[in-house]
C-alpha cells in the first residue's frame, strides 16, 4: 500500500527513453545469446569429429562425444528459440517507438498549423487576393501607358485609303504595259549585246582588209 502511494508521487519516466532503454537491454541480451550459439555450434562440431575419430578404436569415447553433441544440439535449439523471441520483441519495440515518434511529430505539426492559421481566415485570404489582383491590373495599365508609342498616330482609315491608292496605281501601270507596242520603232538605236557583237564583227573585217592591202 505504501509502495503504491509512493510510486504515485515518483517522477514519471519518459516513454521514449524507456523504449530506448528496453531496446538497449534486449540487444545486449541478444548479443550474449548469439555468443552462446557460436559456443554450442563449435562444441557440436568438435564432439562430432571426436566421435568419428574414435568410433572404430574406442567406442566409449565416441559414445560420450555423441552424447555431448546431442545435449549441445538440444540446448542450441532452445537458445535459437530464445533468440527469435528477443529479435521479435526488439522489432516490436522499435516499431512502437517509431509510431510514437511519428505521432508526436504529427501532433507538433498540427499545433504549428493552428498557430499559423490562428490569425487567418478565408475571408482575409480572399480580401488579400482581391487586393493583389487589383494592384496587378494597375501595374498592367501603367505598363501599357509607358510602352505606348510616342508621336501622332496615323488613322486606320487613312492607311486604308493610301493602300487603295497604291493598288490602283499598280493596276494602271500594268494596264499601260499590256497596251505598249511589241517592237521598238526602226529609228531606235540598237543597244545591248547584239549591237556590240555587230560592231566587233565590223572592226574585225576592217582589220583584215588593211592587212591584205599591206601585203
Amino acid at each position: 500500500m505504501m509502495a503504491s502511494f509512493m510510486s504515485y508521487f515518483a517522477p514519471r519516466k519518459d516513454p521514449k527513453q524507456s523504449a530506448r532503454d528496453a531496446i538497449v537491454s534486449l540487444r545486449a541480451q541478444l548479443a550474449m545469446i548469439e555468443k552462446k550459439e557460436e559456443y554450442l555450434a563449435k562444441n557440436i562440431e568438435e564432439d562430432l569429429k571426436k566421435a568419428k575419430a574414435n568410433v572404430v578404436t574406442n567406442k566409449a569415447v565416441a559414445t560420450m562425444a555423441l552424447k555431448r553433441k546431442n545435449r549441445s544440439e538440444k540446448e542450441l535449439e532452445r537458445v535459437n528459440g530464445t533468440r527469435m523471441q528477443l529479435e521479435m520483441q526488439i522489432h516490436t519495440l522499435e516499431e512502437a517507438n517509431l509510431n510514437a515518434e511519428t505521432m508526436l511529430a504529427m501532433k507538433k505539426g498540427s499545433e504549428a498549423l493552428k498557430v499559423i492559421h490562428g490569425n487567418m481566415n478565408v475571408d482575409q485570404v480572399n480580401e488579400v487576393m482581391d487586393q493583389v489582383n487589383e494592384q496587378r491590373q494597375v501595374a498592367d495599365e501603367i505598363s501599357d501607358v509607358i510602352s505606348a508609342p510616342v508621336g501622332e498616330q496615323m488613322d486606320e482609315d487613312e492607311l486604308l485609303q493610301e493602300l487603295d491608292a497604291l493598288e490602283q496605281e499598280e493596276l494602271n501601270e500594268r494596264l499601260m504595259a499590256d497596251h505598249a507596242p511589241a517592237h521598238a520603232p526602226p529609228t531606235a538605236h540598237k543597244t545591248g549585246p547584239a549591237a556590240v557583237a555587230v560592231e566587233d564583227d565590223e572592226e574585225a573585217q576592217l582589220r583584215q582588209l588593211q592587212a591584205e592591202l599591206a601585203m
